[in-house]
């Protein structure tokens, strides 16, 4: 039939018989060409599978290619089913052995997240068996549950609180105290859904205690907060008409509910303004094959936009803009700029406020590594490190600090036959050279031959205050901030800061630093200083995110026409399942991973209504709106839609006209609310640092201070002032032996006096033939040997005998200079004190008169210190050489010359 019918039924023919040819198991790689015959390329069945030509040869073939372009639709829907399965399959894998992985690194370290610390306290309150008892101890112990920011409670912090109160309201508890629980939130903010905040779980945990309250027969109460305190009546009466909407109000709040905001600023002036939004310009086309040269006329809207605020807020502050409700000028600190995301127009918008001095706070985030200042400074640091690097190279020598243009740049490396740091090198020595060229090679240079000895925070230090080629009289600082403009300051003081913090935990190594921040990808949060009352402030650029809590007598709104696009790769379906579903191709996913992305969608649009609201409600005194289009006019659901229909009827129509730069500005009508001041105005009241008077500054801050112990730490007796004297060569013959054998006596001598004498032979044989040690047998025997030799030492019998003591900590105060050390050994009679030290890996001096300085000075500290604790005794002092081994007293004059012993008070 479709044989004999028109082209197109010939054409669908042909595709099925092509199919109907095929072997079984050849028809599944021309599957989609035999189901385009009847789906669409959404995968609908096509409106017309047969003309009516072709049904005058079989009225039955409609019938036919319908059943099949029916199971068509099945196969399909099954086939991105298994893909779909297929997809979730790896993914859930994949997640598998990443959590399994990371749970282990939390168990190797004994770490718990945040998450943890709830799931954990939901299960120990679920657990059978204890749950009861933690239950019954907590019901001793809580009287009332407060829950603040109730609506960002997400729904296993709702659980662990559900069950906390379960007994409140079942009859008798451990005590007759009435309970409470007190909940502070507002569904219309609930704007944290990332940290899986939920205001369908807030509205669930309501009715739950409301039922579980009343059939208590207790007292349960619903508070609308409905005053507001913050805004005027001009700004209030825009949030009630923008939300009176049904499209605005769909998340916001329910269909029951009407928002109406009663204001507690009654007669105080307000004003909103609705400007009209930025277009773009019609740009001329370019001549085919011309060298982009020269910029552009037009600007980007977004750009046009920042600009003309910036004009706007420099009129306010230096026109004397007042604040009828607060009787004053407008200052920056009152001004708050909220953007829905950080895009490019924030950098713009900042940059534009420091051109024109306007104090700003800067931006709140930043990507360090994403920032231009950054860039140049890591790159010039990469030079450094490795001047081979020709592309790195081209861009320092381009960049702020150097200053070549790109004639000079060309003429540097075109033609060259090595490196371009060899290049830069030869043309600056030769005859005649550019004297730009010469400062650049001679800058690097001698920044290169510091680059391995200055820590990272002490180089960039030295770029950024010394001069450089590309500003001989300034500094690196000047000439970055003049060719990026004021808004790089911030940039790099950020990077600085973070060259402090590499070098308190990691070795001041340049390359190191340059592998941390690459790694790292350090965004920088900056809180933003809410300004004090009675002084100027600044102007504050943030997300509405991170002003929640804020608020400013003026707020701007920029960026009102963009409407959010992303739907998540990872879609969770509702209906109580939790297993997460993924599709690879959004024109092919089944019906389950479309119902999930239409919810997460519908959750997606809510939430960004409630941002709206949010950023409405931050503004006290005024609102100015605004904002850019593309080529297409905003989508009907976006901010500036739904406040541009609502204000058409409260506010009045008015031209706008922005000159900015020219032919970069732009006019149209917008739409301005003023409600003028009726009540007497309220001045701010001064902060509380302002109003209280500084107390006294204490004695101390106006007095000298103290002398300070010299030097200002402890002096370790055991690592003196003095150099040490020569070691052991390691390129010896005993390959390190005699330094080992050395501390193997050393620790013999501190544990076998502990022994009686008869077991320290054996003990000492035990002891040395371990494997760790690494001793053949005969090295073995001479170890023992010495150490029992030494022990058996008759004038040092005493020492190693009952009541000796070995390592012992002393700390003292010697000449007024702190001393604090360890001493081998040290016993303490009725008339003396004999102190001894051993020593290893030096040879021994063969008299007192060659033993090293450092060496008697550590005795003499030793012996000063325990004469201050032991006046009445004379302190005796020996150094045993284990290199021997050998004892050699040492002579109290010779001390004395060194650090004299105190004399005994009366």
């Amino acid at each position: 039939a479709l044989a004999a019918g028109t082209a197109t039924d010939q054409e669908r023919g042909a595709a099925i018989t092509a199919w109907l040819e095929l072997a079984p198991e050849a028809r599944a790689h021309r599957f989609d060409a035999y189901a385009r015959a009847f789906l669409t390329n959404d995968g609908d069945v096509r409106k017309r599978l047969v003309t009516k030509q072709a049904l005058k040869v079989n009225p039955d073939a409609e019938d036919a290619l319908r059943r099949e372009a029916e199971r068509l639709v099945a196969v399909a829907e099954r086939r991105a089913a298994t893909a779909a399965a297929t997809a979730t399959a790896a993914l859930l894998t994949v997640a598998a052995a990443v959590l399994a992985a990371y749970e282990a690194r939390k168990r190797a370290r004994a770490r718990l997240d945040y998450d943890d610390l709830v799931l954990i306290v939901c299960a120990l309150l679920e657990r059978p068996g204890v749950a009861p008892w933690v239950l019954f101890k907590l019901d001793g112990g809580l009287d009332h549950i407060l829950i603040d920011e109730a609506q960002d409670t997400n729904p296993d912090q709702w659980q662990v609180v559900a069950r906390l109160a379960e007994e409140f309201f079942a009859g008798a508890g451990v005590r007759a105290t009435a309970r409470t629980v007190f909940a502070v939130g507002d569904e219309k903010q609930s704007i944290f859904s990332f940290q899986r905040a939920d205001p369908a779980a807030f509205r669930a945990m309501r009715r739950h205690f409301a039922d579980r309250v009343r059939l208590a027969q207790q007292d349960w109460e619903t508070v609308d907060l409905d005053t507001s305190f913050r805004s005027t009546p001009a700004v209030l009466s825009v949030v009630d008409a923008v939300f009176g909407d049904p499209r605005a109000r769909d998340g916001v709040a329910d269909d029951r509910t009407v928002i109406r905001h009663r204001p507690f600023r009654a007669g105080q002036a307000g004003l909103v303004e609705l400007w009209p939004l930025v277009e773009p310009e019609a740009r001329e086309d370019a001549e085919p094959w011309a060298l982009p040269v020269s910029a552009g006329r037009a600007a980007a809207p977004s750009a046009r936009l920042a600009v003309a605020l910036a004009e706007t807020v420099r009129g306010w502050l230096e026109g004397g803009e007042r604040l009828p409700a607060r009787d004053r000028a407008v200052r920056p600190g009152d001004i708050l700029v909220l953007v829905r995301r950080r895009t490019a127009f924030v950098a713009e918008l900042v940059r534009a406020l420091k051109e024109r001095r306007i104090p700003v706070a800067g931006v709140d985030r930043m990507v360090l590594t994403d920032q231009l200042a950054v860039m140049d400074l890591v790159a010039f640091a990469e030079v450094l490190l490795l001047p081979e690097d020709d592309l790195t190279l081209a861009a320092v020598l381009k960049g702020p600090l150097i200053g070549l243009d790109e004639a000079a740049l060309f003429t540097l490396a075109h033609g060259r036959s090595g490196r371009l740091w060899e290049a830069l090198a030869t043309r600056a020595a030769a005859a005649g050279a550019d004297p730009l060229v010469a400062a650049a090679y001679g800058y690097l240079a001698a920044w290169r031959g510091r680059a391995d000895l200055a820590a990272p925070y002490e180089l960039l230090a030295g770029v950024l205050h010394g001069p450089c080629p590309a500003d001989p009289a300034g500094s690196g600082l000047r000439a970055l901030l003049g060719r990026l403009g004021p808004d790089a300051r911030d940039p790099i003081d950020e990077l600085v800061a973070a060259a402090l913090t590499f070098q308190r935990g990691h070795p001041p190594s340049l390359q190191g630093f340059l592998a941390w921040l690459a790694s790292g990808r350090t965004e920088i949060k900056r809180e933003q200083d809410p300004g004090d009352d009675a002084g100027d402030g600044s102007v504050r650029v943030m997300t509405v995110h991170g002003a929640k809590g804020l608020q400013a007598p003026i707020v701007i709104l920029p960026d009102m026409t963009a409407v959010p696009q992303r739907t998540p790769r990872i879609l969770w379906p509702e209906g109580g399942r939790t297993v997460p579903l993924v599709q690879p191709r959004r024109d092919r996913e089944p019906r389950a991973c479309a119902e999930a992305r239409g919810a997460a969608e519908c959750r997606r649009d809510q939430e960004y209504r409630r941002l709206l609201y949010v950023a409405l409600t931050r503004a006290e005194d005024r609102l100015t709106l605004c904002g850019w289009r593309g080529a297409k006019a905003p989508p009907g659901g976006s901010w500036y839609s739904l406040v541009a229909g609502a204000l058409a009827d409260d506010a009045v129509a008015r031209p706008f006209a922005f000159a900015v730069s020219g032919a970069d500005g732009w006019q149209g009508e917008g739409r301005r609310l003023v409600i003028d001041q009726s009540a007497a105005p309220r001045p701010d009241r001064p902060s509380a640092r302002a109003a209280a008077a500084p107390p006294p500054l204490p004695g101390w801050a106006s007095a000298p201070p103290a002398a300070e112990p010299d030097p200002p730490r402890p002096l370790v007796p055991s690592r003196p002032e003095d150099d040490d004297p020569p070691v052991r060569s390691p390129l010896g013959s005993d390959d390190g032996r005699r330094f080992r054998r050395g501390l193997i006596i050393h620790r013999l001598l501190q544990t076998l006096p502990e022994l009686p004498v008869a077991a320290r032979a054996d003990a000492a044989r035990r002891w040395v033939g371990r494997a760790s040690l690494g001793l053949a047998s005969d090295q073995q025997d001479e170890v023992v040997a010495e150490t029992l030799a030494v022990l058996a030492t008759p004038e040092l019998c005493d020492l190693f005998g009952p009541g000796s003591r070995a390592e012992v900590p002393v700390a003292g105060l010697v000449a007024g200079r702190a001393v604090s050390g360890q001493i081998d050994r040290v016993l303490v009679t009725a008339d003396r004190v004999t102190i001894a030290d051993y020593k290893t890996l030096r040879p021994p001096p063969a008299t007192e008169a060659e033993v090293p300085v450092a060496y008697l000075r550590q005795m003499a500290l030793y012996r000063a210190t325990l004469a201050e604790i032991y006046p009445d005794r004379a302190v005796v002092c020996v150094i045993v050489w284990t290199d021997g081994p050998r004892v050699m007293p040492l002579s109290a004059m010779r001390l004395d010359a060194i650090a004299p012993r105190p004399r005994a008070s009366a």
